[in-house]
């Protein structure tokens, strides 16, 4: 096998909470900062707790709030189907006036 193809192993490498609690634990970083952990998480401490990184549940309201509102002017699917198969019908109506036109004509021949 070779040698040094694996990267050092702390055993007493320190994970550090937002919430201030930190744990030894062995990690091949010497320092770790994370967001949430057990002493608490919503779900070992049965307390609900909102968090919000970096204004999620806000851009989340706002896009819902846009959504809702572009969702009351809008038309439907349905209209927008009927309204498309009517200019169909009338641009096959206008070729087909067109059509009994030209062949209405007479024919010059040469």
């Amino acid at each position: 096998m070779k040698k040094d193809t694996h990267p050092t192993y702390f055993k007493d490498a320190k994970i550090i909470c937002a919430c201030g609690s930190t744990f030894v634990l062995g990690s091949t970083v010497k320092e770790t900062k994370v967001e949430i952990c057990s002493k608490c998480h919503p779900f070992y401490t049965g307390k609900e707790k909102l968090i919000d990184t970096a204004g999620r549940v806000d851009r989340f309201k706002k896009i819902k709030e846009l959504k809702e509102k572009t969702a009351k002017t809008r038309k439907g699917k349905a209209v927008k189907k009927a309204r498309s198969a009517e200019r169909k019908i009338e641009k096959e109506k206008a070729k087909i006036k067109k059509e009994i036109a030209d062949n209405s004509k007479p024919k010059t021949k040469k």
